[in-house]
C-alpha cells in the first residue's frame, strides 16, 4: 500500500504542475494539507474517493479564504469524520499579532475555523477498515501543537490499524525555533527546541504508532521534518522517502509503501 502525505502551499504558483503530479502518482492514499478551494475542484474531478474538510480559514482584509485538509483514497470511503481544533487568536500575545501584520506580505494573516479529518477506509489485504488521519497543526506554541495532537488521537480506535499523516510543524532547528516564541510559545521554548521533537516521539511511542521517516528533513527552510506519515504497528514498512521535487512548495512531499 502507497501512502503519501504533502502540503502544497496555499500560495503555490505551479498549480499545473502540481494536479499533473496527484493525477501521475500511483497511490492507495494521498493526504494534502493547505489545498487551495479552486485546485479542490480540480481534485473532486479525479477517479478517486474524497473526503475533506476546511484546514483553516485566512482573513485578509474583508475577505475570508479557505483552504482544505483532502484524504484521496484509491479504496472506498466508508466514514469520515472532521476533528474540529482550538481557535487560538484571542490568546495570541501582542508580538504574535504585531509579527502577523508584519508579515502580510509574505502569506501570514489572521486564521479561524481550523479543524482536520479523519476517513475509515475499506482496504482489501486489511480486514478492518483503516483510518486515516489528516492533520495541519498550528504554528504557534509548540504545547499547543502538541495538544492538538493528542485531540486528534482521541478519535483513534487503538485496536484499528492507523494511518496518521500531516504536516506537525515540529521545530527542531536552532536557526529557525525563535519562531516558537514569536508566534506564541513561552520563551524558553525559542531554546529548547529539541524538546519538542522528543516529546512528539514519545507521543508517537505512547500511542502504538511508528514514524516512518524519523530524522529526516521534509521543510528545507526549518531543515526539519515537518511532514509525518504514522503508521501502526499492524503494518511493515516496507520503504520511505522525501520526494526531491517540492512542486512549487516549501514542503516537499512524501511517501512510504506498507504492508
Amino acid at each position: 500500500m502507497k501512502i503519501y502525505s504533502w502540503n502544497m502551499l496555499f500560495r503555490n504558483k505551479e498549480l499545473d504542475r502540481a494536479f499533473d503530479f496527484i493525477a501521475e502518482t500511483k497511490f492507495d492514499i494521498f493526504c494534502l494539507q493547505e489545498v487551495p478551494e479552486g485546485f479542490l475542484r480540480r481534485l473532486q474531478k479525479l477517479p478517486y474517493f474524497i473526503a475533506y474538510r476546511i484546514d483553516v480559514e485566512r482573513i485578509i482584509e474583508h475577505n475570508v479564504i479557505p483552504i482544505y485538509v483532502v484524504i484521496l483514497s484509491k479504496h472506498p470511503i466508508a466514514a469520515q469524520g472532521e476533528i474540529p481544533l482550538p481557535d487560538y487568536q484571542e490568546l495570541l500575545p501582542l508580538r504574535t499579532r504585531s509579527f502577523i501584520r508584519l508579515m502580510r506580505p509574505f502569506g501570514f494573516a489572521k486564521i479561524r475555523n481550523r479543524g482536520a479529518i479523519y476517513a475509515d477506509i475499506r482496504i482489501p489485504s486489511v480486514p478492518r477498515t483503516v483510518r486515516v488521519f489528516n492533520l495541519h497543526l498550528i504554528l504557534a506554541s509548540p504545547e499547543w501543537r502538541i495538544k492538538e495532537f493528542e485531540t486528534a488521537m482521541a478519535e483513534r480506535d487503538p485496536s484499528r490499524p492507523t494511518i496518521v499523516c500531516g504536516d506537525f510543524n515540529t521545530i527542531e532547528s536552532p536557526h529557525i525555533s525563535g519562531l516558537n516564541w514569536v508566534l506564541g510559545g513561552k520563551t524558553h521554548e525559542a531554546f529548547l527546541y529539541t524538546r519538542e521533537r522528543t516529546r512528539m516521539e514519545q507521543q508517537f511511542v505512547e500511542h502504538e504508532l511508528q514514524n516512518v521517516l524519523q530524522g529526516a528533513v521534509t521543510h528545507p527552510l526549518s531543515r526539519s521534518q515537518l511532514d509525518h506519515i504514522l503508521v501502526s504497528h499492524s503494518f511493515s514498512i516496507k520503504e520511505a522517502s522525501v520526494l526531491p521535487d517540492r512542486v512549487g512548495s516549501d514542503h516537499h512531499p512524501i511517501r512510504a509503501e506498507i504492508a
